[in-house]
Formats: C-alpha cells, structure tokens, sequence
C-alpha cells in the first residue's frame, strides 16, 4: 500500500470506520512509514480537542446577557418558550455526544480485536507447520475427518472434499482462537498447506468476504450460516480466492 493510498483512508482508519482487511494494511504501513505515522498522530490530536472542546468558541457573558434582554424586550413569551427549547437541545446533545463517543469507542475496539485476531490466526498457521503437527487427524476422506471432531467440541464442522478441484483435504486438527478450541481443515494445493479455522461466529447472515495480505500470507474470512471462516496460505491469491469459492458452494 502506498503513501497516497494510505492517505485517502487514514480519516477512516482511525474513527474505526474500516473492516479489518482495511486497518491491518493502514497499520502495517504506518508502523513502517514515519510521515504516515505523524499523519495519524495529527488527525487523532484534532479528534481529541474537538471531543475535549479545545477548539470551541465561548460567548463571553456579557453577549448572552445582550441577547437574552433582547430577547425578552421583544416577546417575553416567545423568550419563555426558546429558553424551554434550548435546554431541551442542551440534553439532546449531550445524549448525541455520548452516543458518539460510545460508537467510536467501540468500533476502535473491534478493530483492534480483529486485528489481534488475524495476527493470531497468522501465528497458529506458520507454528502448525514449524512444529511439523499440521493435522492431527490425517486423512482426505470427509466421512473420517467431520466425525473426528466430535466430542472434542461443541459444534461440528464441515469438511468438504476439493480433491477433484485441486485442492485435496488432508486431515484436520484442534486449535485455539478467540479463547476457545476451534477447528483447522488442512487442504493442499501443489507443495501449499491451506488452513482454514471453523467456528460458530454468532451471526445467522451471511458476512462478504474481506481479504488481506500479512507477512507474505493471503486471508480471506467471512462468514455464513451461523459460522465463522478464515482461509489463510502462502498460496496465491487467485487460487486460494478459488479454494473460497468452492468452500463456500
């Protein structure tokens, strides 16, 4: 990702406006590109003194005095009615504000989540094959590889054969993601592991793809069903954008 591409979403990136594929790509650029990184220092110091009032303008007394005598020279039942009104806009707004700030508080947390998350799923790939234990139920057979998973947890995750497609099952394994054991299907495409980690995401519709690229691995996640899937490889993109599109038939 560019500087002038980075530029156009840096506003995005840090009122938490971005899905995760967008924050991890303007993450990892500003962690390496100083004049980026001092662009975001800028933007969140300017978010900091609209939200502490730094940059707000206070009638000074006397003013609201005038105004206010005016007001009530003219119609003392209309000023009766519009200072009723004002402070009805005072509560509205700071109801508004704390809504605001609630939403962006929140949106900066997910992203962080998904952030961690991603980097996590990044880590038990690479570690599932450093550490020679990339299944732990070794078999291309579907029927052998679902009932495996039974009993070891809570839901049962599908495991389709892509063998006639190029991309053969080789087995599956317990892993751990978001504080729970989860399920890796491993696929192979030519000399590429593919891992794909299954589980129950709480959503019922079905979430678009996003896809990333982290530390020379591709990913691609949504969701469906109820079910949560994040696809990640060395593998090309627009194979593994393949090994998606038939996952997801």
């Amino acid at each position: 990702m560019t500087c002038n591409e980075t530029g156009n979403l840096l506003n995005a990136y840090v009122d938490g406006e971005l899905d995760s594929a967008g924050s991890l790509a303007v993450e990892t650029h500003v962690r390496g590109c100083a004049s980026c990184s001092r662009e975001v220092e800028n933007i969140r110091a300017l978010v900091s003194g609209i939200e502490n009032g730094a940059l707000r303008f206070k009638a000074p007394p006397h003013l609201k005095r005038n105004i206010q005598a005016a007001i009530r020279k003219a119609n003392p039942t209309a000023a009766s009615s519009f200072f009723q009104w004002r402070w009805l806009s005072v509560a509205a707004s700071v109801v508004l504000i704390f809504a605001l700030t609630w939403t962006v508080t929140l949106r900066r947390t997910q992203s962080s989540e998904e952030a961690q998350l991603v980097n996590d799923i990044v880590s038990n790939h690479v570690r599932s094959m450093m550490a020679n234990h990339i299944t732990d139920v070794a078999s291309s057979d579907s029927h052998t590889v679902k009932p495996w998973f039974g009993g070891k947890l809570d839901y049962s995750p599908p495991a389709k054969d892509l063998t006639e497609q190029g991309f053969r099952l080789i087995g599956g394994r317990l892993d751990y993601l978001e504080n729970r054991p989860v399920a890796a299907l491993v696929y192979q495409r030519s000399q590429h592991f593919i891992n794909l980690f299954v589980w129950p995401s709480g959503r019922s519709e079905i979430k678009p793809e996003d896809q990333l690229s982290l530390q020379g691995y591709n990913v691609i996640h949504w969701t469906k069903s109820g079910m949560t899937y994040w696809l990640i490889s060395e593998l090309n993109l627009p194979e593994l954008n393949e090994c998606a599109r038939l996952l997801q038939e």
